[in-house]
């Protein structure tokens, strides 16, 4: 069991005892992993600035439809912008094909049970892409609020996916997520006139927590809303 997040995965980079630890133990073993992520990550960085490569983490509850939002906007911005994709998931290459259906070259990373990417995950990616060739890099990370939270992967942003479906009291049930995202995307605002969701109350509660976060409110299945966040994009945020 990875103690830094409660998930059971093997693809930690560590490893230790299961047994009864000492006072203070658990917490030691969590500093030590996040230290070592954030060393890992800090290189990814570099790598990111070195190459000119905006890198953006998209993170969300499962059904949010990031994936949906990532195909338009790969659809819509080629020509425009070269990307590729690294995609996170705990099982299956589902999202991978319809990602790689778009003509933009992806990488599938497979966690196993554990609930998110790292900074390792990642830079051990990098190898498998095109990245001499890319303005954009979109990371989707694992379906879930909670452990995306605490691993830094390099990125420029995290950004934050959340549909009008799920109820709009997650930034504060979630603050975590929410306070590391720099950008949150409201999904799905073409349900609105059939859903009881007060978007001022999502948008009020978002920013009591991130209160510099940047919201776009769009629909990937009518357009809606998009054309503003391609521009954000356009202009490396």
């Amino acid at each position: 069991m990875c103690m830094s997040c409660g998930c059971d995965s093997e693809r930690h980079d560590h490893h230790h005892d299961h047994g009864e630890l000492p006072s203070g133990g658990k917490i030691a073993v969590e500093t030590d992993i996040l230290a070592k992520n954030n060393r890992l990550a800090a290189e990814n960085r570099r790598f990111f600035q070195e190459k000119g490569i905006f890198t953006l983490n998209l993170v969300s509850s499962p059904g949010s439809g990031k994936t949906t939002i990532l195909e338009q906007t790969l659809r819509d911005l080629s020509g425009k912008l070269r990307s590729a994709v690294i995609e996170g998931d705990q099982q299956t290459d589902n999202d991978a094909r319809r990602i790689a259906a778009t003509g933009v070259p992806v990488k599938q990373i497979n966690t196993g049970a554990g609930c998110h990417l790292d900074a390792h995950m990642v830079g051990h990616a990098l190898g498998e892409l095109p990245m001499a060739d890319l303005d954009i890099l979109f990371i989707e990370n694992v379906g879930n609020l909670v452990c995306p939270a605490a691993f830094d992967l390099g990125e420029h942003h995290k950004v934050v996916v959340l549909s009008v479906t799920e109820g709009e009291d997650k930034p504060l049930k979630y603050p975590q997520i929410f306070h590391a995202a720099d950008v949150m995307l409201l999904n799905k605002i073409d349900l609105l006139p059939y859903l009881d969701f007060d978007v001022a109350k999502c948008l009020e509660m978002a920013r009591r927590v991130s209160p510099g976060i940047r919201i776009f409110q769009l629909s990937a299945k009518t357009g809606e809303g998009m054309a503003a966040w391609y521009q954000w994009l356009e202009g490396r945020g």
